[in-house]
């Protein structure tokens, strides 16, 4: 019987431990796809409770706290930060085989170098060492911990970036372009014309596209290097810049937009990013496929993003064919990453990517890693086999953390174990040449040199 994550775990070969252990294990992280505040980058923010740093912002923790019948205010209230961390910890032993319990107790183990099961039994004791070690672990330590040579974070357009202009690294934290306000929040004029007042547009759609142009020039400018972008599904219509139009003229008088107008709009936002993209040789990220906020209950309580979401079941070949198509027959697409939250589309997701390339680019349009509830052993190793068999494993741009949690960068750990377990099973299957330089290359590329590169860090 193996001891819990031993030094070799997830690793089933002598191949995939000699990947891991002098090759992958040793590089750095590049993060290009987080969700961590900017603010407490750059002010290098030190967390006063365990409670701070793990259940502030995690909504995977915050869902499986409810599913576990824990009260709200243990959750995401006021409660005291012990109450919430024992009740974090009273449910922890109940998520065997949720990515949940490894990542704790991964977590644990690398940043305070606790190794027992956390448990009602161990709560305290765990949580007076944590807590006893933060004051030294302050957000770039612990970065610098994971060895994160970059991350990047996620922004809105309206933002002045004035944490990004602050910051000094190690580690570099880059900005990244996410305007989903700008189609999201139509159904609320009220929210939606104060968005458009601190972005600076006026009253009609080409006011809207030339303030979000003007973000996206002043991200650029301070390192950004892609643009995201947040939708259920890409609508399998042609663009309508009148509809689009009439859509923000509405909204701006206090009308709330219909869903073909909110189309509208999407396809419009969404073809701009893609050609300042292009223009700057830069990348667009789209995130496709869930439904967000399906509880009355949690979003009346909590608001929006508080992990009552789930998978949705969208057709999602039509728009993406659509619109990935239009924007090569103008001569228009750039670098692209497709990541999808139904494990079902997978297929359609690396074979549509497959299907796009410009000569001279090195995978122009990649499928992504593991997205949201995919992120986990199985969901990596699915992913893994899905790309290598119908794509370019030796392209791929690797891992991201996609977390409002500084420990989450646990997951580029995890990934590594399974890529060089994968690659090593194979060659001890007799499925690839035991080329030690060779498969060496590949795995820095996957892990790190192939996102420098192609992000253009």
């Amino acid at each position: 019987m193996s001891r819990f994550l031993h030094d070799d775990f997830l690793l089933s070969t002598e191949t995939g431990r000699a990947l891991f252990h002098e090759v992958a294990k040793r590089l750095p992280i590049v993060d290009l796809h987080s969700h961590l505040p900017a603010a407490d980058i750059a002010g290098n923010r030190r967390f006063e409770t365990l409670t701070d740093l793990w259940l502030e912002d995690d909504h995977y923790k915050w869902r499986a706290m409810r599913l576990a019948g824990v009260e709200e205010r243990l959750v995401t209230g006021d409660a005291d930060p012990w109450e919430r961390f024992a009740a974090w910890a009273r449910i922890v032993p109940g998520l065997i085989r949720n990515p949940l319990h490894l990542w704790t107790h991964l977590e644990l183990r690398r940043v305070f170098g606790i190794d027992l099961p956390l448990g009602p039994n161990t709560a305290r004791q765990i949580w007076e060492e944590a807590n006893r070690r933060l004051p030294e672990l302050p957000a770039r330590t612990l970065l610098e911990r994971f060895g994160v040579a970059a991350v990047a974070t996620t922004d809105d357009p309206a933002d002045e970036l004035a944490a990004h202009g602050r910051h000094e690294g190690p580690p570099a934290m880059i900005p990244t372009f996410r305007p989903d306000a700008a189609h999201a929040l139509l159904e609320d004029p009220v929210a939606w014309n104060a968005w458009a007042d601190r972005l600076g547009a006026g009253d009609d759609l080409e006011s809207l596209l030339g303030a979000l142009a003007a973000a996206h020039a002043w991200f650029a400018a301070a390192g950004g290097r892609a643009s995201d972008h947040g939708a259920a599904v890409l609508p399998d219509v042609d663009r309508n810049p009148a509809l689009a139009s009439a859509t923000v003229r509405g909204v701006r008088s206090g009308q709330p937009a219909a869903a073909r107008g909110r189309d509208a709009v999407l396809l419009e936002v969404l073809s701009l990013s893609a050609r300042l993209a292009f223009a700057a040789d830069g990348v667009l990220q789209l995130h496709l496929g869930p439904f967000r906020d399906v509880s009355p209950r949690v979003r009346a309580r909590v608001g929006p993003g508080a992990g009552a979401d789930a998978v949705g079941d969208y057709q999602q070949g039509p728009g993406l064919v659509r619109f990935l198509a239009a924007l090569e027959r103008d001569g228009a697409l750039p670098r692209t990453i497709l990541y999808n939250a139904n494990p079902a589309d997978d297929t359609l997701f690396a074979t549509v990517a497959g299907a796009f390339a410009r000569p001279g680019v090195t995978t122009l349009v990649q499928w992504g890693p593991p997205w949201w509830f995919n992120d986990h052993e199985d969901g990596m190793r699915r992913q893994l086999d899905v790309l290598s068999r119908t794509g370019r494993l030796a392209s791929f741009v690797g891992m991201v953390s996609d977390s409002r949690s500084l420990l989450s960068m646990t997951r580029h750990e995890l990934f590594r174990r399974i890529l060089c377990d994968t690659i090593g099973r194979d060659v001890d299957a007799g499925l690839v040449p035991n080329d030690p330089e060779l498969l060496g290359t590949i795995v820095r590329g996957v892990c790190v040199d192939n996102a420098v590169r192609w992000f253009g860090l």
